[in-house]
């Protein structure tokens, strides 16, 4: 199946587009109003007495931020930050040689933290408790174990799926903070933001359009952004309007919801092949080609975000709200749903 356009998950190439337009500052960035405030109080007290930043977690779905908090937090502060993933760290000497690496309040800051490997899980505790970390030397009879003191510094995790976080390490977390989907507002405000930076000429019309359907999303909204920026380079000489704002999505088969051909063909699999449900993850992963833990962690999340869909016990749901964006009218046991 193809890539999709508005996944919120990181591509490589996003990598590029994305650094040059996260903001470095809290004051930069636009929503999440409650954890920035939160965060300025922490920085400023760690500041203040000249200590690391508390470890923090920080949950929610891909593209929303997480990873540029983290380097605002380096920026507030003034320090180093050392990026690595859970699956990255393989063995507890990579740990090791990560953590005696970092300096004095520096940040380590791990994306996906609830796959991180359970002997380096362990061996992370007295390293975010004591500043300290034990390893052992040797096998057998003749094993010793050390333990090195380690700089005072603060563990910044990301996850996007914080109950699968064990509840040792989530205790060990002073601060958790839960990102949440963003306003068409505030999408609207960044990509005003990102066009200037980009020196992309367009109208308020035509950002509001993009903004209203990057699915809540920044990392959406910024690729849609792109993705409309060579449509209007090749048909309209840069510029973007509400009409090739449109255009440029009426290609790109997006609607006005931010639903695309996979999010219509799930919905349509529940209403159509199963008559609305319940019916099971599994069942619907085969009939549309993908991996259960995709759908579960890529497709449904906006889809109960606009109450199309719900989750039972004995499955998934379409409700009417989903019905009436098809345009279909739901039908008695038995019968096929029909248009309206």
């Amino acid at each position: 199946m193809s890539e999709r356009i508005i996944t919120a998950e990181e591509r490589n190439e996003d990598k590029e587009f994305e650094w040059s337009l996260r903001p470095k500052r809290l004051a930069e960035f636009i929503g999440q109003e409650g954890v920035k405030a939160n965060l300025e109080i922490l920085i400023s007290a760690a500041r203040g007495r000249n200590e690391p930043i508390e470890h923090i977690l920080i949950a929610g779905p891909p593209g929303l931020g997480k990873t540029t908090l983290a380097n605002i937090m380096a920026n507030e502060m003034g320090v180093n930050i050392r990026t690595t993933s859970g699956p990255a760290i393989e063995h507890q000497g990579a740990l090791a040689s990560i953590l005696t690496n970092l300096e004095d309040r520096d940040i380590f800051f791990v994306d996906e933290i609830h796959r991180l490997a359970r002997p380096v899980e362990e061996s992370l505790y007295p390293a975010m408790e004591d500043f300290k970390f034990d390893f052992v030397s040797g096998k057998g009879a003749g094993a010793q174990t050390f333990r090195l003191q380690l700089p005072r510094f603060t563990v910044i995790g990301a996850t996007t799926r914080q109950g699968m976080l064990s509840a040792p390490l989530r205790d060990r977390f002073g601060a958790v903070y839960p990102l949440y989907f963003y306003a068409v507002d505030e999408l609207f405000a960044m990509v005003i933001r990102s066009a200037r930076l980009l020196k992309v000429a367009i109208d308020d019309a035509g950002a509001r359009i993009i903004a209203s359907r990057a699915r809540g999303t920044p990392r959406v909204a910024n690729r849609l952004l792109r993705r409309v920026r060579d449509f209007a380079q090749v048909r309209a000489q840069g510029s973007i309007d509400e009409r090739i704002a449109l255009d440029a999505l009426s290609m790109l088969e997006v609607d006005e919801l931010g639903l695309d051909v996979i999010d219509r063909r799930i919905l349509r699999t529940i209403v159509e092949k199963y008559e609305g449900g319940p019916v099971g993850l599994d069942t619907i992963a085969v009939s549309v080609s993908e991996d259960p833990e995709t759908v579960e962690d890529v497709y449904e999340p906006f889809l109960m975000q606009l109450g199309f869909l719900a989750r039972t016990p004995r499955g998934r749901v379409a409700t009417k709200l989903a019905y009436d964006h098809l345009g279909l009218v739901k039908a008695s046991s038995g019968e096929q749903p029909r248009l309206f």
